[in-house]
């Protein structure tokens, strides 16, 4: 029976103990240490405001209160709790928050305002009692663990904006007060955080729309919903390298002007609003960058890069201003004498009268056109590839800048010749900002006045001379040539160093013709030179004999000054002897002189007596005997009273002294009656 008892008194007190767990299990809740718990009022409480969709204290529905980790107390049946995990933002995120209730959003916006006390969102009846409003929020969630009613907010992740070095942030905001209308872009706006406080944005009455200002390389918790964020790369000037900078929005410029005045204050374009707050104008601007890295907004600014103006050993720059006063205004007693229209001095428009000499210069191309004028003797040649050196061989003194095919000109006898020429030309550093102005540079001055000169020169030279006597007076042909283009250049203000003809090229046919000329002419000198060494031969022959008999030689001439000696001596006395009879020859001759006289004088007697012809016939006669000869006549000789006789005497003394053979009768009798040849 006790038995009974006590089994019965165990089975009442586990029914009871179970009885007592089945009414205790709905009033106990644990909330464990990562979790929240979201409780919803079933009964028995007011009804939720209209429009509201989340309970406060005492209001039946879902409350936006939540259950914090630990053991709570519900009534059963009244309450109905929900876990759920608490909300983990991590270090490169940011919590991006959605209110599904609140105040409306005011309009023209599109983001709930920051409200007080609700401790990140975590006290959801702060957010709600203090005006919170519904739709997106302006604030964001920095990483941490946050318990949070995901029903009332809904959250969501974003990447944090990382931007890195060498890179600029671009932000575009989607709400805000509309932009000014002429303006590109929003206004700046201050106490922002780099966009990280989107409320400081909104009530510093930033605009919605692309930003002005930038993002620096670094991390940054930007509302993505608020801002977008587009990373592009920074402007990067290299060394040798100058960054011409374009503004998209300013003043206009004004009219006749090509580049914006200069602003201060800007910090090389990185503070696009203080340019415009100085006044900036939009277009080219005269201020550069140089070399560096620049954090330049893109929607502001566009920036070309441009390489260093770079003036050599042997060179100048010359400078054209397209920025400064008119040279109109340019006061008279400043005006450059004897110069230019266009060569102005510093601080006006046109081209600088001052050069720059070698260096590296940061020249802002679209302010100033620089003009990279050789200063050193410039050679241009008309030949051949071939026949000039190449521009690397070549020295910084005297530098090849151009090569034209030879001239093709026409002789006065119609022969084509090719010229090959060279020109060299200097332009002097003083007076190339005038060539400049005259001509515009070296390749309009080769193009537009050298080569056309020298080819009209060349041209008109040999159309007035033959082709043999053109290359034969290139001497002439080249001096006639570098006076004119030295006359044509000075106009230019270009100094003619000088022209010079390299080859003269002539037709094959008239070069065979003169080579022939040429070969028969050396042929001729050659033989003229080797009788000229025979006749040499000979005299060293004649040297080598008189050397081989100089013994003799030397006996001879002793043996000739022996006789000259003994010549002297007979010829002294025989001067002696003949002053001796020079007395008695004196007597002979008056001796001779008088028998002389006295036969003059019976000659003429007898003349005048028989003829002269019969007188030296007898005479002759005479003589014949005399020989011991005897002349038988052929022919008788008779005399008549008119002297005939003496006439045919006369007449054969005549041919015997004409000295024709008469026929005489020889020692057979025959006769011969003509006259024979003489022998």
């Amino acid at each position: 029976m006790e038995a009974s008892v006590v089994a019965l008194i165990i089975i009442g007190v586990v029914a009871l103990v179970l009885l007592l767990l089945f009414f205790t299990s709905g009033m106990l809740v644990n909330i464990g240490g990562q979790q929240i718990g979201i409780m919803e009022r079933k009964y028995f409480g007011k009804s939720l405001p209209e429009g509201r969709v989340v309970a406060m204290r005492g209001e039946i529905g879902i409350r936006a209160e939540v259950l914090q980790p630990g053991l709570h107390f519900m009534i059963p049946f009244l309450f109905r709790v929900t876990k759920d995990d608490m909300l983990v933002i991590g270090e490169d995120e940011v919590g991006l928050i959605e209110s599904i209730d609140g105040l409306p959003l005011e309009p023209g916006h599109i983001f709930g305002r920051r409200v007080a006390n609700h401790d990140a969102f975590q006290d959801a009846e702060g957010f709600l009692r203090n005006g919170g409003q519904k739709g997106p929020q302006i604030d964001i969630l920095a990483p941490g663990k946050y318990r949070i009613n995901t029903y009332l907010f809904r959250i969501r992740t974003s990447p944090a904006v990382v931007i890195a070095q060498n890179q600029v942030g671009i932000v575009n905001a989607r709400d805000g007060l509309p932009i000014v209308p002429g303006r590109l872009l929003a206004h700046k706006v201050e106490g922002h955080q780099a966009f990280q406080d989107g409320e400081a944005f909104v009530a510093g009455n930033g605009q919605r729309g692309p930003q002005i200002e930038v993002m620096l390389p670094g991390r940054y918790r930007i509302n993505s919903d608020l801002f977008n964020v587009e990373i592009q790369p920074a402007s990067v000037v290299q060394a040798n390298q100058v960054g011409l900078v374009t503004a998209k929005d300013g003043d206009p410029l004004p009219s006749g002007e090509l580049v914006a005045m200069s602003v201060p204050g800007h910090g090389d374009y990185q503070d696009a609003s203080a340019f415009l707050t100085q006044g900036g104008q939009r277009g080219p601007q005269y201020d550069l960058l140089k070399p560096g890295t620049y954090y330049i907004n893109p929607l502001m600014f566009d920036v070309k890069l441009d390489s260093v103006a770079v003036v050599q050993r042997g060179e100048v720059a010359v400078l054209v201003s397209n920025v400064g006063k008119e040279p109109e205004d340019i006061p008279h007693e400043d005006r450059l004498a004897g110069r230019e229209r266009y060569v102005v001095p510093a601080g006006f428009r046109g081209i600088q009268a001052e050069v720059a000499g070698p260096g590296v210069y940061y020249l802002n191309r679209w302010a100033y056109i620089a003009y990279i004028i050789p200063t050193t003797n410039l050679t241009i040649d008309w030949a051949e590839e071939g026949m000039v050196p190449s521009e690397d061989d070549s020295s910084p003194s005297n530098r090849r800048v151009q090569l034209f095919n030879p001239l093709a000109v026409i002789s006065r006898d119609g022969f084509e010749m090719r010229v090959s020429v060279k020109v060299v030309i200097r332009v002097r550093p003083d007076q190339a900002p005038l060539m400049v102005a005259k001509i515009g540079s070296i390749e309009n001055l080769i193009d537009h006045v050298v080569h056309p000169m020298i080819d009209s020169s060349f041209r008109n030279q040999a159309s007035s001379s033959e082709a043999m006597a053109f290359m034969q007076d290139r001497a002439d042909e080249q001096a006639k040539a570098e006076a004119r283009a030295r006359v044509e250049l000075e106009k230019y203000h270009v100094e003619c160093v000088s022209v010079l003809i390299s080859q003269i090229i002539l037709p094959q046919e008239l070069m065979e013709i003169h080579t022939r000329r040429v070969i028969a002419a050396q042929q001729q000198a050659m033989f003229v030179e080797q009788q000229k060494a025979e006749e040499k031969r000979i005299d060293t022959e004649n040297t080598r004999a008189k050397a081989d008999k100089q013994p003799e030689l030397v006996a001879a001439q002793i043996s000739v000054q022996v006789a000259e000696q003994t010549k002297q001596q007979i010829i002294l006395t025989a001067e002696g002897r003949a002053r001796a009879v020079e007395l008695e020859g004196a007597a002979e001759g008056q001796k001779i002189l008088a028998v002389g006289q006295a036969t003059a004088e019976a000659y003429e007697q007898q003349v005048a007596a028989v003829g002269q012809l019969n007188l030296a016939g007898i005479e002759v006669t005479k003589s014949i005997a005399a020989a011991g000869l005897k002349i038988t006549p052929d022919i008788m000789v008779g005399g008549g009273g008119d002297g005939g006789g003496a006439s045919i005497f006369s007449a054969f003394i005549a041919q015997l002294l004409a000295g024709n053979r008469v026929s005489l009768s020889g020692p057979n009798g025959n006769q011969n009656g003509g006259q024979t040849p003489q022998s």
